[in-house]
């Protein structure tokens, strides 16, 4: 048994554990760009910070208009957020450093996204984070993604972990009112500052306004420890 007892702690990916969401932003652009929805910005992006590619998807096709089906949608994005993140992935040093902290002591750990299969699968193994994180739920294989809480009970159901002994650590609000959900608590490290005042990461045990600025391993493992 681990240091923190019967502690397990499920990682959100995008801009939680690796900064994919430049990555993410290009893949959708290139995808609307194909089916005539122009300059697609940085700032509409933010906000499907969180949510699961289908569901950004399934947005998209009402709000543009798109006619082509989410399927095919979801390939085409897919396949260009693949090639880049098969190319360029940058893990947050300090959550590489907490991870490896963990496993040092070791407490059980997952992966729970809103990402593809495919898309954890090349970030865990392009990063080398698929030495430490070998239990991975995608949204795909749940009924419903975030702010629901399937992810999460899926990722400590394969952990054997009770939902109260699990600590998730996330980026998006939609993430931490998933975290809620799931009778967990949470480490919310935002990933858009402007949205830290969101009343979904007031519920959050630990808030790091600053996101990973202010976030060290040291001190979220001191946390744990205290709780």
């Amino acid at each position: 048994m681990s240091t923190l007892g019967t502690l397990s702690v499920i990682f959100d990916l995008d801009g939680t554990l690796v900064d994919s969401e430049p990555n993410y932003y290009e893949a959708g652009r290139l995808t609307l760009a194909a089916y005539g929805v122009p300059d697609f910005s940085w700032e509409e992006h933010q906000r499907y910070v969180g949510i699961s590619t289908r569901e950004t998807i399934t947005d998209w096709r009402r709000r543009y208009g798109l006619p082509a089906p989410v399927e095919e949608l979801l390939g085409v994005k897919n396949g260009h957020y693949l090639r880049l993140a098969g190319a360029s992935t940058r893990v947050y040093p300090e959550m590489r450093a907490f991870v490896e902290l963990l496993a040092a002591e070791g407490v059980p750990m997952a992966v729970a996204s809103g990402s593809s299969p495919e898309a954890i699968g090349t970030i865990l193994a392009g990063t080398g984070l698929d030495t430490y994180l070998r239990t991975v739920v995608s949204a795909e294989e749940v009924a419903h993604g975030k702010p629901a809480p399937d992810v999460f009970l899926e990722a400590a159901r394969r952990l054997g972990a009770d939902p109260a002994d699990c600590v998730v650590v996330e980026d998006a609000a939609p993430g931490a009112a998933a975290a809620h959900a799931a009778g967990m608590r949470c480490i919310a490290v935002p990933y858009v500052a402007g949205q830290a005042g969101a009343p979904e990461f007031a519920i959050a045990g630990l808030l790091l306004r600053g996101g990973q600025a202010e976030f060290t391993a040291r001190a979220a493992y001191a946390w744990l420890a205290d709780m």
